[in-house]
């Protein structure tokens, strides 16, 4: 074989080499790809006042920002999504992610300096849910007409939990029907405030002793089963009472 032949063969075998680590990067995309969709998307809605001065909301939105940016560095392979809604009294926050993600944002809070968040509780905690209610985590500090606009008001005289949880993820399914297009969801509510959950809720539901705080779920989260060492045992006699 001539040098022009071997160049050929070796340019052909380069190229087949070169195909075959394509393939094998795409196949690496691909699996990765199917591991975020893998992961049991849960959900978090977290309650919690903020202090009586109400300076640094916007510090407090870039922290929060910051925060889930770690998140995500950390745990490459899944979405974190959600929304912080920062009024003048208090904050709602809901992110949506794995487990562990969703328990470093509650260690966050429970570390938080009393300076920072006030009286935080735990609305609900979603488990296996079927698809997202946000796209990418965003945060929006509300002026106090926003926070309390005419359509959001309506009814706030309800003082049941249930009714105050249900008004609230009502509020947030509608605000995602308003985002299928991709939109960010701070133009939304500039020009849908109906869409807010008024500020008169959120205070109502951090009257309520039905929830927990952070730092009490973490404490049950994290504590073994208290599981009987007698359950499961038999005494053979028993099955042959004639003996």
């Amino acid at each position: 074989m001539d040098a022009s032949g071997i160049n050929t063969s070796f340019s052909f075998l380069w190229r087949n080499s070169k195909k075959e680590k394509d393939d094998r990067a795409s196949l690496f995309h691909v699996v990765s790809s199917q591991m975020k969709e893998d992961v049991v998307i849960q959900q978090l809605l977290v309650v919690a006042r903020l202090p009586l001065d109400g300076g640094g909301r916007t510090e407090l939105g870039d922290y929060y920002g910051k925060l889930i940016f770690k998140l995500r560095t950390r745990l490459p392979l899944e979405k974190i999504t959600g929304l912080l809604l920062i009024y003048p009294t208090c904050l709602l926050h809901v992110v949506e992610g794995s487990r562990e993600a969703l328990n470093s944002v509650l260690k966050d809070m429970a570390r938080q300096p009393e300076s920072a968040l006030l009286d935080a509780k735990i609305v609900l905690v979603g488990h296996g849910l079927q698809s997202r209610l946000f796209k990418d985590w965003n945060y929006k500090v509300l002026e106090a007409d926003q926070a309390a606009s005419k359509a959001a008001v309506e009814g706030d005289e309800e003082q049941n939990t249930e009714t105050l949880v249900c008004r609230v993820l009502s509020a947030l399914q509608e605000l995602k029907t308003h985002l299928a297009a991709g939109s960010f969801p701070g133009p939304v509510l500039d020009e849908r405030t109906e869409l807010i959950v008024s500020q008169n809720v959120l205070e109502k539901l951090l009257s309520q002793d039905d929830f927990m705080s952070p730092q009490q779920h973490l404490e049950i989260y994290s504590s073994p089963l208290n599981i009987s060492g007698e359950l499961g045992k038999v005494d053979p006699r028993s099955l042959f009472p004639d003996i």
